[in-house]
């Protein structure tokens, strides 16, 4: 996030495109439905009627995958009306040019014919966001999980550049990240090209430093695979060791079935968790580790604040803190690091190696933590980026962005358009909330459906149906609901047997290899 959660109460716009945040960020919904009652007007664009849309002033019910024709409509109106704001880009971005060429070809009409947004109503909220400054943009996985995500990503960038909202307070581009401490794991280099705080692999003087630190010399300066590329290097053994750290990747990777023949393919197999789940069945070795609350450590939150976490009981057990089992399998391969716990891998590794979070040391992260950037022990944390407009790269990009379908669109064999998420009382793979008591409150997955699509196929509410991709099927019970428009079908991931990734596409954004786990075609079939 450009930003912080502190700032949503003191809003005065929220713009929320692809996020489901009453039931994937409960938490931070509360701090905007907070904002609303004290006046701040709320835009949500999603192809669900869900909860926070019921509670928007302006719904924009956009079809699947059309994000971008979308964004480049209303940045259409506001270029065409002079709307944006022009201080802001003349001074502090470049790109302008070739943005304007592209968006021009987006008018209201093109625009709403892609997205099934009107025209009138694309135009209203142009109007608004620039009638009201400065506005927060959120998004969560609606906007990333499409083969066009880096795309969707960018053009969110380009509006709020466009409409001048960054570097400010209450405004911002803020991604809800998808995972726990998924943040956390980027900003340790759990990325094919990057160390620790974002230092790029292709970098002489990082590999040098880094080398220099790590007692090697042979770090490579290529960068890396990215799972997806990993995985499909199992069968041919391209990849032959394969070490999964905290996944379950036999249930959260789309088109299962594939996914299943790539993990029985791999040579050697090791799984590192805390619990046994459906990847471990095909693991060689599987390492017990300890979980978040058996150590102490830190999570780093969306908002890049990194928190203390405080061990409130021991692990089980054989299980084990996760540094300490890298500790372990470094000691084998010859080497003796030197930290033996978080603080010291915190204090004397990460904030010497890694400039942005050179100030954060742990006796300063006592109470709320710091977010970074923050560069040294008398700096306070950044609250938000790119401070009067003055961005990290120098000028703001603006790019030209076309807009291009998802990878597989409804045709007379699967006539309906198959979107994925979170359901509120479980997480992921229930690894944990499985255990927890959870299942008392939903027990089994559902195929949430429109009224008319349960009329046209003969369905009621409870019944079950078989939903059917070109890569599998499977039973679950319909649910009918006005949250889902005509044409569209909405599952979760949640359980083993209704999981919507037997469903789903395994294509992948070109770039980032984000899966399109938000479109893909289906069928329905009564039972």
């Amino acid at each position: 996030m450009t930003n912080s959660f502190g700032e949503f109460e003191n809003a005065k716009l929220f713009f929320l495109i692809g996020t489901n945040m009453t039931e994937a960020h409960p938490v931070a919904s509360y701090y905007v439905k907070r904002a609303k009652l004290k006046g701040a007007k709320i835009i949500v664009a999603d192809p669900r009627n869900q909860a926070l849309a019921k509670k928007a002033d302006i719904f924009a019910q956009i079809k699947v995958g059309s994000d971008v024709a979308f964004l480049n409509g209303i940045m259409n109106v506001l270029i065409n009306e002079n709307l944006y704001d022009k201080k802001f880009v003349e001074e502090n971005t470049e790109g302008f040019e070739e943005l304007k060429a592209t968006v021009l070809k987006y008018t209201p009409e093109k625009a709403a014919e892609i997205s099934g947004v009107s025209a009138d109503k694309i135009r209203e909220i142009a109007r608004t966001m620039a009638a009201i400054k400065p506005g927060m943009l959120c998004y969560t996985l609606g906007i990333t999980e499409h083969t066009c995500g880096k795309n969707n990503v960018m053009s969110t960038s380009n509006l709020q550049i466009l409409l001048g909202n960054m570097g400010m307070p209450s405004a911002g581009v803020n991604p809800l990240r998808g995972q726990n401490n998924v943040q956390g794991a980027c900003d340790m280099g759990a990325l094919p090209n990057v160390y620790p705080g974002y230092q790029a692999v292709t970098d002489p003087k990082n590999k040098e430093k880094f080398q220099k630190a790590w007692g090697v010399n042979n770090l490579s300066d290529k960068v890396g695979l990215m799972i997806p590329d990993m995985m499909a290097s199992l069968p041919s053994k391209k990849v032959r060791a394969f070490y999964i750290f905290g996944e379950n990747l036999a249930r959260t990777d789309p088109n299962i079935t594939h996914v299943e023949h790539e993990l029985e393919s791999a040579e050697f197999l090791v799984c590192n968790d805390i619990f046994q789940t459906e990847t471990t069945r095909f693991a060689d070795v599987i390492f017990p580790a300890a979980a978040w609350c058996e150590d102490d450590g830190t999570f780093t939150s969306s908002e890049r604040r990194v928190n203390r976490v405080r061990k409130i009981k021991d692990a089980p057990g054989q299980a084990m803190p996760n540094w300490w089992i890298f500790k372990q399998l470094a000691k084998r391969f010859g080497h003796e690091w030197p930290s033996n716990s978080g603080q010291e891998i915190w204090d004397n590794e990460l904030s010497q190696l890694a400039p942005a979070y050179g100030g954060i040391k742990f006796n300063r992260i006592e109470h709320d933590g710091l977010q970074w950037p923050c560069p040294n022990e008398e700096h306070p944390g950044t609250v938000f980026l790119h401070k009067d407009g003055k961005f990290t790269r120098g000028k703001g990009l603006l790019k030209g962005i076309e807009w291009t379908p998802p990878a597989e669109v409804a045709d007379a064999e699967y006539p309906l358009v198959l979107s994925t998420g979170r359901r509120l009382f479980h997480y992921h793979t229930r690894t944990q909330t499985g255990r927890s008591g959870l299942d008392l409150i939903l027990k089994e997955e559902t195929a949430d459906i429109s009224a008319a699509d349960a009329a046209k196929l003969g369905v009621k509410h409870g019944e079950y149906v078989k939903v059917s991709s070109r890569r599998g099927a499977v039973k679950v019970r319909a649910k009918v609901t006005d949250e889902i428009p005509e044409g569209l079908v909405w599952m979760s991931f949640h359980f083993s047997e209704g999981n919507a990734n037997w469903l789903c596409n395994n294509v992948f954004d070109p770039e980032t290899k984000t899966a399109e786990y938000k479109a893909c075609a289906v069928r329905i079939d009564k039972i």
